[in-house]
C-alpha cells in the first residue's frame, strides 16, 4: 500500500517582484500649483505619455486642460496656456498611443475632439481642435483608442450608448447599443478584438466591438461591480467593485465562463472607488483607492492561489486620480517597472511614484524588461474594421527606447453637417446641460442681439442716406429743366 505524504511547504512562492517598492519624486520632480479639478466624475483626469503631462483643469465656464511636457516640473505659472474648446467640463482625456502628440478628450457638452499639441507644449492657448466629434446626445464620460490600431477611438456617452469613431473619415462608424444605464469603464484585451464593460445596472459584459454582440454577462447582484480590466493574454477578467456589505472587494474571472467568479477577495472596508492596473510585462496588479492615499499591489498567476499580495505603498495624501507613464517612458537605469502620477487635488500638486525592483546589478535587467507593445501600430482603421486582429507591435526597451513615431496624425476635412428638423439644425442648437454653459449661451446670444441691433441701426441709416440722395436727385434744377426740354419737345 503506498502512502501519500503530506507537503507542508509553505504556498509561498518565490517572486522577483516580492521586494518591489513605491518611490515619491522629491519635491524638485513633481508638478505643483495646478488647479486640478474638483468634478466628482469618477475618472483620473490625467493622461501621461513619455513626452506630455496632460491634467483637467478647474475654469470657469467651459471645460479646460493643462499640458505640460513631463520634464517641465517644479511651479506651474498661473497663466500657463490651456487647452479650452470645450462648452462644458471635460470628463476625459486620453493620449493617442501610436501618436504622442495627439490627445482626445470628451465632455459634458457632449462632443468628443482631438487636438495636436506641437512639439514642447503650448505657447498660447488652444481652442481649435483638429477634429470634432459629435454623435451621442448627452454627456460623453468615457474614450478608450483602441489597443493596436491607429485611427480608432471608443466613446461612452449617458445615452448608454458606445460610439466607434474611425478618425480618418471623422464619422462614426458602429454603435453599441446593449447597455440599460451609464457606462463606467472600458477595456481591452491585448490584440482588441473583445471589450469588456462595466455598467450603473450591475452587469458586467463582454462584447465583441464590431458586432456589438455580447458574447458573456455576468450579472453581479453580491459583487456590484465598478471597474474591469483584462489581465493581458491570461483569458482572465479583473473587475474591482463593492460587496453586499460595502465593503470594497476584487473579482477574478474566467472570460469564456462569466457565470460565477472564480475568486472574490475583500479589501477594506473604506469608500472610495478602487482603480485596477495591470501590467503584462511582469504580471502584477496595482490596486489605488481613490481618496485614500494607499497603492496595492499584486502578482497574478494562472494557477491557485491566482493572486500573491506583495506589498503596499502608503501615502497620507489622498489621490483624486492616477496617470499611467507607458513602458517606454520608464527609467530602466533604475529598474523602474511601473510609474503612477498622482493628483493630490487641495495641494494643487502631481507626484511622480515610481515602482521599483532592487537590483544591485546597473546592466540591463532583461528578466524585468520583455518585449513590451511599442509606438507603432499594428493595422490600420480599416484592416480593423473589416475584420483583421492583430497583436501589438512589440519593442524592446534595451536600447532606443524614446525611438519617435513615424507616423504623421491627418485629419480628415469635413464638411459642416446640418441635422434640420421642423426648421431647427439639431447640430447648430444642441441644449445647455449646464448652468454654465446656459449662462454662456445667453451671453453668446446677447452679444449676437446686439451685433444685429447694430447691424440694423446701420442699414436704417444707410437707408435714410439713400432716400435723401434720391429726393436731392428729384428736386435738382437741372433734372426739372431736362424735364422742361422733354416735355416742350413733345408738344411740338
Amino acid at each position: 500500500m503506498t502512502v501519500t505524504k503530506m507537503s507542508w511547504r509553505p504556498t509561498y512562492r518565490s517572486s522577483k517582484f516580492r521586494n518591489v517598492y513605491g518611490k515619491v519624486a522629491n519635491r524638485e520632480h513633481c508638478f505643483e500649483g495646478i488647479s486640478i479639478t474638483k468634478n466628482v466624475h469618477d475618472n483620473h483626469f490625467c493622461a501621461v505619455n513619455s513626452k506630455f503631462l496632460a491634467i483637467v483643469t478647474e475654469s470657469a465656464g467651459g471645460g479646460a486642460f493643462i499640458i505640460i511636457p513631463v520634464t517641465q516640473t517644479g511651479r506651474i505659472d498661473p497663466h500657463h496656456p490651456k487647452v479650452c474648446g470645450h462648452q462644458g467640463n471635460v470628463l476625459d482625456i486620453k493620449w493617442n498611443p501610436f501618436h504622442e502628440n495627439i490627445i482626445a478628450s470628451c465632455s459634458e457638452d457632449s462632443s468628443v475632439r482631438i487636438w495636436e499639441i506641437p512639439d514642447g507644449g503650448l505657447r498660447r492657448s488652444m481652442t481649435e481642435a483638429i477634429l470634432e466629434l459629435y454623435g451621442h446626445s448627452r454627456r460623453v464620460g468615457l474614450i478608450e483608442w483602441h489597443p493596436t490600431s491607429s485611427g480608432i477611438l471608443f466613446s461612452a456617452g449617458y445615452d448608454y450608448k458606445i460610439l466607434i469613431w474611425n478618425l480618418e473619415i471623422g464619422e462614426p462608424v458602429k454603435m453599441i447599443d446593449c447597455h440599460t444605464d451609464v457606462i463606467l469603464c472600458m477595456s481591452f484585451n491585448t490584440d482588441g478584438s473583445l471589450l469588456a464593460t462595466s455598467c450603473k445596472d450591475k452587469k458586467l459584459r463582454l462584447i465583441e466591438p464590431r458586432s456589438g454582440q455580447v458574447l458573456q454577462e455576468a450579472s453581479c447582484k453580491n459583487h456590484k461591480v465598478n471597474r474591469v480590466v483584462f489581465l493581458g493574454n491570461m483569458k482572465r477578467l479583473l473587475t474591482t467593485g463593492v460587496s453586499r456589505w460595502n465593503t470594497r472587494q476584487i473579482a477574478l474571472w474566467d472570460q469564456e465562463d462569466l457565470s460565477m467568479p472564480i475568486i472574490e477577495e475583500e479589501i477594506d472596508g473604506l469608500s472610495g472607488l478602487l482603480f485596477p492596473f495591470y501590467d503584462a510585462d511582469t504580471h502584477m496588479l496595482y490596486l489605488a483607492g481613490k481618496g485614500d492615499g494607499n497603492i496595492r499591489y499584486y502578482e497574478v498567476t494562472t494557477e491557485k492561489p491566482y493572486m500573491q499580495y506583495l506589498m503596499e505603498f502608503r501615502s497620507p495624501a489622498p489621490q483624486k486620480g492616477l496617470g499611467i507613464m507607458p513602458k517606454h517612458g520608464l527609467d530602466v537605469a533604475s529598474c523602474e517597472v511601473f510609474r503612477f502620477y498622482k493628483l493630490v487635488t487641495l495641494k494643487g500638486l502631481i507626484e511622480p511614484i515610481s515602482m521599483i525592483v532592487p537590483r544591485r546589478s546597473e546592466t540591463y535587467q532583461e528578466d524585468i524588461y520583455p518585449m513590451t507593445p511599442g509606438t507603432e501600430p499594428a493595422l490600420s482603421a480599416d484592416e480593423w474594421l473589416s475584420g483583421l486582429n492583430r497583436g501589438p507591435v512589440l519593442m524592446s526597451l534595451k536600447e532606443g527606447y524614446s525611438r519617435p513615431s513615424k507616423l504623421v496624425f491627418k485629419a480628415p476635412v469635413k464638411e459642416k453637417k446640418s441635422v434640420v428638423v421642423n426648421g431647427i439644425d439639431l447640430l447648430e442648437n444642441v441644449p445647455p446641460r449646464t448652468e454654465n454653459e446656459l449662462l454662456r449661451m445667453f451671453f453668446r446670444q446677447q452679444d449676437e442681439l446686439r451685433r444685429l441691433k447694430d447691424e440694423l441701426a446701420q442699414k436704417d441709416i444707410k437707408i435714410r442716406q439713400l432716400e435723401l440722395e434720391l429726393n436731392n436727385l428729384r428736386n435738382s434744377p437741372n433734372i426739372n429743366s431736362n424735364n422742361n426740354n422733354n416735355s416742350s419737345d413733345n408738344s411740338m
